[in-house]
Protein backbone atom coordinates (compact mmCIF):
# COMPACT_ATOMS: atom_id res chain seq x y z
CA UNK A 1 0.00 0.00 0.00
CA UNK A 2 1.22 3.58 -1.01
CA UNK A 3 2.14 6.35 1.28
CA UNK A 4 2.64 9.82 0.42
CA UNK A 5 5.71 11.79 0.96
CA UNK A 6 4.94 15.98 0.96
CA UNK A 7 8.28 17.84 0.53
CA UNK A 8 8.28 20.85 2.08
CA UNK A 9 11.58 23.46 0.68
CA UNK A 10 12.24 25.48 3.20
CA UNK A 11 15.27 28.41 3.43
CA UNK A 12 17.93 26.85 6.17
CA UNK A 13 17.08 29.86 8.52
CA UNK A 14 13.29 28.64 8.77
CA UNK A 15 14.43 24.82 9.73
CA UNK A 16 13.30 25.19 13.20
CA UNK A 17 10.05 27.11 12.79
CA UNK A 18 9.17 24.45 9.49
CA UNK A 19 10.01 21.68 12.04
CA UNK A 20 7.58 23.05 14.26
CA UNK A 21 4.63 23.93 11.83
CA UNK A 22 4.78 20.79 10.27
CA UNK A 23 4.70 18.61 13.28
CA UNK A 24 1.39 20.31 14.29
CA UNK A 25 0.14 19.34 11.03
CA UNK A 26 1.43 15.60 10.76
CA UNK A 27 -0.38 12.34 11.49
CA UNK A 28 2.57 10.68 10.70
CA UNK A 29 5.93 10.31 10.48
CA UNK A 30 8.16 13.40 9.89
CA UNK A 31 11.70 13.29 8.49
CA UNK A 32 14.17 16.87 8.12
CA UNK A 33 16.31 16.73 5.03
CA UNK A 34 19.47 19.36 6.92
CA UNK A 35 22.96 19.29 5.52
CA UNK A 36 24.30 22.12 7.00
CA UNK A 37 26.68 20.63 9.66
CA UNK A 38 27.25 17.56 7.38
CA UNK A 39 31.26 18.03 7.25
CA UNK A 40 31.57 18.66 11.17
CA UNK A 41 28.86 15.41 12.22
CA UNK A 42 31.21 13.40 9.66
CA UNK A 43 34.50 15.00 11.22
CA UNK A 44 33.61 13.60 14.32
CA UNK A 45 33.15 9.70 13.37
CA UNK A 46 35.15 9.81 10.25
CA UNK A 47 36.64 11.66 7.82
CA UNK A 48 35.24 14.29 5.82
CA UNK A 49 36.88 12.70 2.70
CA UNK A 50 34.35 9.51 3.38
CA UNK A 51 31.22 11.70 2.67
CA UNK A 52 29.72 10.28 -0.75
CA UNK A 53 29.58 13.10 -3.63
CA UNK A 54 25.88 13.13 -3.70
CA UNK A 55 25.52 14.84 -0.21
CA UNK A 56 28.89 16.66 -0.23
CA UNK A 57 26.64 18.28 -3.09
CA UNK A 58 23.74 18.67 -1.41
CA UNK A 59 22.70 22.64 -0.56
CA UNK A 60 23.56 24.20 2.29
CA UNK A 61 20.97 27.19 1.75
CA UNK A 62 17.86 25.32 2.24
CA UNK A 63 15.81 22.25 4.19
CA UNK A 64 13.21 19.40 3.16
CA UNK A 65 10.84 18.47 5.39
CA UNK A 66 8.76 15.33 5.00
CA UNK A 67 5.65 14.63 5.83
CA UNK A 68 4.13 10.93 5.17
CA UNK A 69 0.77 10.34 4.96
CA UNK A 70 -0.84 7.36 5.02
CA UNK A 71 -3.09 6.13 2.44
CA UNK A 72 -6.20 6.49 4.63
CA UNK A 73 -5.51 10.84 4.26
CA UNK A 74 -6.23 13.64 2.26
CA UNK A 75 -3.08 14.74 0.59
CA UNK A 76 -4.88 17.83 -0.93
CA UNK A 77 -6.14 18.82 2.69
CA UNK A 78 -3.07 18.32 3.92
CA UNK A 79 -1.77 20.62 1.54
CA UNK A 80 -3.74 23.59 2.20
CA UNK A 81 -3.19 23.01 6.08
CA UNK A 82 0.68 23.63 5.09
CA UNK A 83 -0.49 26.37 2.69
CA UNK A 84 -2.32 27.99 5.97
CA UNK A 85 0.41 27.38 8.74
CA UNK A 86 3.36 28.39 7.11
CA UNK A 87 1.59 31.51 5.06
CA UNK A 88 0.51 32.26 8.96
CA UNK A 89 4.24 31.74 10.55
CA UNK A 90 5.94 33.92 7.78
CA UNK A 91 7.58 30.42 6.30
CA UNK A 92 8.56 30.96 2.32
CA UNK A 93 8.27 27.54 1.09
CA UNK A 94 7.71 25.18 -1.98
CA UNK A 95 5.82 21.83 -1.69
CA UNK A 96 5.65 18.86 -3.91
CA UNK A 97 4.63 14.79 -3.16
CA UNK A 98 5.44 11.61 -4.87
CA UNK A 99 4.10 7.95 -3.85
CA UNK A 100 6.33 5.82 -1.52
CA UNK A 101 6.18 2.06 -0.62
CA UNK A 102 4.55 1.94 2.84
CA UNK A 103 6.50 1.49 5.80
CA UNK A 104 5.64 0.37 9.17
CA UNK A 105 6.23 4.03 10.70
CA UNK A 106 5.40 3.58 14.21
CA UNK A 107 8.18 0.48 14.56
CA UNK A 108 10.48 2.95 13.25
CA UNK A 109 9.92 5.96 15.04
CA UNK A 110 10.24 3.50 18.36
CA UNK A 111 13.92 3.92 17.91
CA UNK A 112 13.98 7.35 18.59
CA UNK A 113 11.45 7.67 21.12
CA UNK A 114 11.73 6.99 24.82
CA UNK A 115 10.39 7.99 28.15
CA UNK A 116 12.15 10.95 29.66
CA UNK A 117 11.37 13.21 32.84
CA UNK A 118 10.42 17.10 32.39
CA UNK A 119 10.46 19.10 35.32
CA UNK A 120 10.09 17.98 39.19
CA UNK A 121 6.59 15.87 38.76
CA UNK A 122 5.94 14.85 34.73
CA UNK A 123 7.31 11.83 33.14
CA UNK A 124 6.24 11.58 29.36
CA UNK A 125 6.16 7.92 27.98
CA UNK A 126 5.72 6.19 24.81
CA UNK A 127 2.57 3.97 24.44
CA UNK A 128 4.74 1.16 23.87
CA UNK A 129 7.09 1.26 26.21
CA UNK A 130 7.03 -0.15 30.50
CA UNK A 131 8.26 2.93 32.26
CA UNK A 132 8.02 1.96 36.12
CA UNK A 133 8.09 5.74 38.00
CA UNK A 134 7.02 7.55 40.55
CA UNK A 135 5.83 10.46 38.82
CA UNK A 136 2.91 11.62 36.93
CA UNK A 137 2.79 9.99 33.21
CA UNK A 138 1.87 11.40 30.50
CA UNK A 139 1.31 8.20 27.67
CA UNK A 140 1.76 9.51 23.60
CA UNK A 141 2.17 8.01 20.54
CA UNK A 142 4.95 9.92 18.53
CA UNK A 143 2.25 9.51 15.36
CA UNK A 144 -0.22 11.70 17.14
CA UNK A 145 0.57 15.41 15.47
CA UNK A 146 2.42 17.46 17.87
CA UNK A 147 3.96 17.16 20.84
CA UNK A 148 6.19 14.41 22.13
CA UNK A 149 7.81 16.26 24.88
CA UNK A 150 10.88 16.33 22.53
CA UNK A 151 10.71 19.82 20.95
CA UNK A 152 12.17 22.64 22.87
CA UNK A 153 8.68 24.94 22.85
CA UNK A 154 7.26 21.81 24.19
CA UNK A 155 8.91 20.79 26.83
CA UNK A 156 9.26 24.66 28.27
CA UNK A 157 6.09 25.14 28.15
CA UNK A 158 5.63 21.52 30.05
CA UNK A 159 8.15 22.64 32.66
CA UNK A 160 6.21 25.85 33.27
CA UNK A 161 2.84 24.04 33.72
CA UNK A 162 4.30 21.51 36.25
CA UNK A 163 5.75 24.48 38.44
CA UNK A 164 2.17 26.35 38.40
CA UNK A 165 -0.13 23.84 38.39
CA UNK A 166 -1.13 23.02 42.12
CA UNK A 167 -4.76 21.90 41.78
CA UNK A 168 -7.81 22.88 40.48
CA UNK A 169 -6.94 25.24 37.96
CA UNK A 170 -8.90 26.27 35.11
CA UNK A 171 -6.82 26.21 32.16
CA UNK A 172 -6.89 27.42 28.18
CA UNK A 173 -4.47 26.47 25.39
CA UNK A 174 -4.54 28.77 22.12
CA UNK A 175 -3.44 26.40 19.29
CA UNK A 176 -4.00 23.03 21.42
CA UNK A 177 -2.70 20.65 18.17
CA UNK A 178 -2.85 17.44 19.78
CA UNK A 179 -3.83 18.96 23.37
CA UNK A 180 -0.53 17.11 25.26
CA UNK A 181 -0.71 20.72 26.92
CA UNK A 182 -4.15 20.57 28.20
CA UNK A 183 -3.68 16.99 29.16
CA UNK A 184 -0.40 17.91 31.09
CA UNK A 185 -2.47 20.48 32.89
CA UNK A 186 -5.19 17.99 33.53
CA UNK A 187 -3.09 15.05 34.32
CA UNK A 188 -1.72 17.98 36.85
CA UNK A 189 -4.37 18.46 38.86
CA UNK A 190 -5.81 20.82 36.75
CA UNK A 191 -9.64 20.67 37.05
CA UNK A 192 -10.81 21.34 33.89
CA UNK A 193 -9.19 22.54 30.47
CA UNK A 194 -10.32 23.77 27.30
CA UNK A 195 -8.27 23.88 23.76
CA UNK A 196 -8.46 26.39 21.43
CA UNK A 197 -7.58 25.71 17.73
CA UNK A 198 -8.47 26.49 13.82
CA UNK A 199 -7.63 23.09 12.73
CA UNK A 200 -11.00 20.77 12.88
CA UNK A 201 -8.37 17.56 12.64
CA UNK A 202 -7.37 18.96 16.51
CA UNK A 203 -10.25 17.94 17.58
CA UNK A 204 -9.94 13.94 16.54
CA UNK A 205 -6.26 13.63 17.61
CA UNK A 206 -6.53 16.04 21.30
CA UNK A 207 -9.75 13.28 21.75
CA UNK A 208 -7.42 10.51 20.93
CA UNK A 209 -5.08 11.42 23.28
CA UNK A 210 -6.99 12.09 26.02
CA UNK A 211 -8.75 9.11 26.38
CA UNK A 212 -5.51 7.56 26.15
CA UNK A 213 -4.31 9.27 29.79
CA UNK A 214 -8.10 9.44 30.94
CA UNK A 215 -8.93 12.42 31.05
CA UNK A 216 -11.28 13.38 28.04
CA UNK A 217 -14.39 13.80 30.38
CA UNK A 218 -12.15 17.13 31.56
CA UNK A 219 -10.78 18.26 28.59
CA UNK A 220 -13.23 20.47 25.66
CA UNK A 221 -11.61 21.22 22.25
CA UNK A 222 -13.20 24.06 20.73
CA UNK A 223 -12.69 24.44 16.66
CA UNK A 224 -12.49 28.34 16.20
CA UNK A 225 -10.52 31.20 16.77
CA UNK A 226 -9.68 32.69 20.56
CA UNK A 227 -12.05 35.37 20.45
CA UNK A 228 -15.31 33.25 19.32
CA UNK A 229 -14.70 30.22 21.63
CA UNK A 230 -12.60 31.41 24.95
CA UNK A 231 -15.15 32.19 27.78
CA UNK A 232 -14.83 34.45 31.35
CA UNK A 233 -11.44 34.14 32.70
CA UNK A 234 -8.69 31.36 33.59
CA UNK A 235 -5.90 30.13 35.98
CA UNK A 236 -3.71 29.35 33.06
CA UNK A 237 -3.11 29.95 29.75
CA UNK A 238 -1.06 28.38 27.39
CA UNK A 239 -0.01 29.73 23.96
CA UNK A 240 3.10 27.69 22.21
CA UNK A 241 2.28 28.82 18.39
CA UNK A 242 4.09 31.56 16.66
CA UNK A 243 5.61 34.77 17.23
CA UNK A 244 3.18 36.55 15.06
CA UNK A 245 0.40 34.88 16.45
CA UNK A 246 1.15 35.70 19.94
CA UNK A 247 1.29 39.70 19.49
CA UNK A 248 -1.92 39.15 17.38
CA UNK A 249 -3.91 37.31 20.21
CA UNK A 250 -1.92 39.26 23.30
CA UNK A 251 -4.59 41.95 23.95
CA UNK A 252 -7.39 39.59 23.34
CA UNK A 253 -5.79 37.48 25.67
CA UNK A 254 -4.97 39.34 28.49
CA UNK A 255 -8.71 40.37 29.60
CA UNK A 256 -9.18 36.03 29.93
CA UNK A 257 -6.69 35.85 32.54
CA UNK A 258 -7.66 35.68 36.10
CA UNK A 259 -5.61 37.76 38.51
CA UNK A 260 -2.45 36.36 39.91
CA UNK A 261 -2.93 33.36 37.02
CA UNK A 262 0.14 32.64 34.73
CA UNK A 263 0.36 33.26 30.61
CA UNK A 264 3.08 31.34 29.01
CA UNK A 265 3.86 32.24 25.72
CA UNK A 266 5.92 29.92 23.26
CA UNK A 267 7.00 29.01 19.50
CA UNK A 268 9.29 31.99 19.70
CA UNK A 269 13.19 32.13 18.03
CA UNK A 270 15.65 34.43 20.11
CA UNK A 271 15.63 36.91 17.27
CA UNK A 272 12.41 37.59 17.90
CA UNK A 273 12.15 38.03 21.76
CA UNK A 274 12.35 41.52 22.23
CA UNK A 275 9.54 42.28 19.47
CA UNK A 276 7.25 39.32 21.62
CA UNK A 277 8.23 40.82 24.92
CA UNK A 278 7.21 44.57 24.09
CA UNK A 279 3.97 43.23 22.61
CA UNK A 280 2.95 41.04 25.25
CA UNK A 281 4.08 44.69 27.84
CA UNK A 282 1.98 46.09 25.91
CA UNK A 283 -1.07 44.09 26.33
CA UNK A 284 -1.06 44.50 29.46
CA UNK A 285 1.04 41.55 30.97
CA UNK A 286 3.90 42.19 33.61
CA UNK A 287 7.19 39.39 32.49
CA UNK A 288 7.47 37.15 35.70
CA UNK A 289 10.25 34.90 33.72
CA UNK A 290 11.84 34.07 30.24
CA UNK A 291 13.19 30.61 29.92
CA UNK A 292 15.49 29.69 26.92
CA UNK A 293 16.38 26.47 25.28
CA UNK A 294 18.34 25.87 22.17
CA UNK A 295 17.13 29.09 20.50
CA UNK A 296 13.09 28.98 21.66
CA UNK A 297 11.88 31.29 23.97
CA UNK A 298 9.17 30.81 26.84
CA UNK A 299 7.49 33.85 28.17
CA UNK A 300 6.20 33.59 31.31
CA UNK A 301 3.38 36.45 32.36
CA UNK A 302 1.07 37.61 35.15
CA UNK A 303 -1.50 40.00 34.56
Amino acid sequence: MEWTDIRITVPARYAENAEAAATSIASGGIYIEDYRDLEAEVEAIAHVDLIEADLVNKSRDEVIVHMYLSPEENAAEIAQLVHERFTRAEIPYSLSSEGVEQEDWETAWKQYYHAMDIGERLAIVPSWEDYPTDRITLTLDPGMAFGTGTHETTALCLETLDACIRGGERVLDIGTGSGILAIAALKLGAASAEGVDIDPMCVRTAGENAALNGVADRLTVLVGDLSDKATGTYDVICANIVANAIKALAPSAAPLLKEGGVFMASGVINEREAEVAAALESAGFTLTETKRKNGWVCFVCAR
